[in-house]
């Protein structure tokens, strides 16, 4: 049985559901093995328990409603839902944050609104903020781009370390997530914004390890990587270009006027594009064809909204990346963008009903 995925009469990129997630997934590799190279195997072991918990949720729910378990599971929503959940989740983060992030995606964001295509937010997102709410300390934690750690993690570790939070030969979390100084690391965003907040100038904090010979060490090749991804899907008409292109350009925008005004205090386009999950955010994420715009004007304004979100809760706000709660809140504002930007009815002149 097929499902086809059509968020609107006048959105014409239609595709057979199964092939259009596993061309996502498979798009997303490239970013995944950038991630497992610079962070370690635990970013792959976490999208292997995503995916797992993801599915078994998905097929537990579907027995509960009596559903056909096999023609909704083939779908390969649920795997991809999981592997978002992964990507987003700190490699070294206890495994059981993942498994109630992808149950949370699953069963509470996505089946009890109704299943595929009845979602309103992205469910991958929306469990995203509920761990980060919930487990700041954990979901904050990533550990530092393997040229600045004291020890070499091998795979059976990162899982030992995932599962009881030590490793094989007794070294915990902190200890790993130490770099060669002994002091333990942030990410490259969370560093810049406490440092500023210290009143320190962007160069004075690019001393810092963490941002290494350019602008984010290990991050800007995941977000290269993820791009890469995005080019692939955007070339196989699998998502419009028109949200991750408006994303972008938005984006720079924002932050070249920022950094124009006081580039003391804020950080350059560059820095922004190649930090935290911007691209897997612009090209993965926001081209989610349930919860996004479905119309060409719609979708401008709505990549644009996520730019103008992302750049101010980087900027003013509390967590250092803002890439899940921009997109969570422009999908609570889709149906109002979809209202004023609806294509004129052929036939009909505006103002007549």
């Amino acid at each position: 049985m097929a499902y086809w995925i059509a968020s609107s009469p006048h959105n014409h990129i239609q595709a057979e559901t199964p092939k259009l997630m596993r061309l996502v997934i498979m798009a997303a590799i490239p970013g995944i093995a950038a991630q497992c190279y610079f962070f370690g195997w635990g970013s792959l072991i976490q999208v292997l328990f995503a995916i797992a918990f993801a599915v078994l949720a998905e097929i537990t729910f579907l027995s509960i409603r009596d559903k056909n378990i096999k023609s909704q599971i083939t779908d390969y929503s649920a795997v991809l839902t999981g592997l978002l959940i992964g990507v987003s989740v700190p490699s070294l983060a206890p495994w059981w944050i993942t498994a109630i992030g992808s149950i949370f995606a699953i069963v509470v964001v996505k089946q009890l609104y109704g299943g595929l295509g009845f979602n309103l937010f992205n469910p991958a997102m929306a469990a995203y903020v509920l761990l980060l709410v919930s487990f700041p300390l954990e979901m904050t934690s990533w550990q530092p781009a393997k040229d600045l750690l004291v020890y070499d993690i091998s795979f059976f570790n990162h899982l030992w370390l995932i599962l009881t939070g030590y490793t094989w030969e007794g070294f915990s979390v902190e200890q790993i997530r130490m770099n060669i100084d002994g002091v333990t690391m942030a990410t490259p965003l969370d560093t810049l914004k406490t440092s500023i907040s210290m009143g320190l100038t962007v160069n004075e904090s690019n001393v810092s390890s963490v941002f290494g010979e350019h602008f984010s060490l290990g991050w800007e090749w995941v977000n290269g990587a993820f791009l890469l991804g995005g080019l692939i899907l955007i070339a196989k008409k699998a998502i419009d270009w028109v949200i991750p292109v408006s994303f972008l350009v938005f984006l720079l925008v924002f932050s070249f006027i920022a950094y124009s005004v006081s580039p003391d205090s804020s950080a350059s386009t560059m820095f922004h594009y190649l930090s935290g999950g911007t691209m897997l955010g612009a090209f993965f994420i926001l081209t989610d064809p349930v919860s996004a715009s479905t119309t060409h004007k719609g979708r401008i304004i709505y990549a644009g909204l996520a730019a103008l979100l992302v750049y101010l809760i980087r900027k003013f706000g509390g967590y250092p990346d803002a890439i899940a709660f921009a997109v969570l809140l422009c999908n609570m504002a889709v149906p109002l963008i979809d209202q004023y930007t609806r294509p004129q009815t052929f036939g009909h002149k505006k103002g007549i009903n």
